[in-house]
């Protein structure tokens, strides 16, 4: 079996409580991907598993790795 290289790939991921009680993360430079955890930590590793995954079934179908580009978070009001 052929060896791959496993390189070091940072991603923002956010996290938001959910009606469950717990805490959805989604990676915003990797469509699709949503997970969830019971609390903040365990929503923390299921994101860093599943981005594992995802780049891993890219890798294993020659698809190129998403770069993440510069993002930004605002908390904004409105009068409405």
């Amino acid at each position: 079996m052929k060896k791959m290289n496993n390189l070091a790939y940072e991603y923002t991921a956010f996290f938001e409580a959910n009606e469950n009680g717990g805490y959805t993360g989604t990676v915003p430079a990797l469509p699709g991907l949503v997970t969830e955890g019971k609390d903040l930590e365990q929503a923390r590793e299921m994101a860093l598993d599943a981005i594992r995954c995802y780049i891993q079934g890219l890798k294993k179908a020659k698809e190129p790795i998403p770069v993440e580009k510069e993002t930004a978070q605002f908390k904004l009001s409105v009068v409405a």
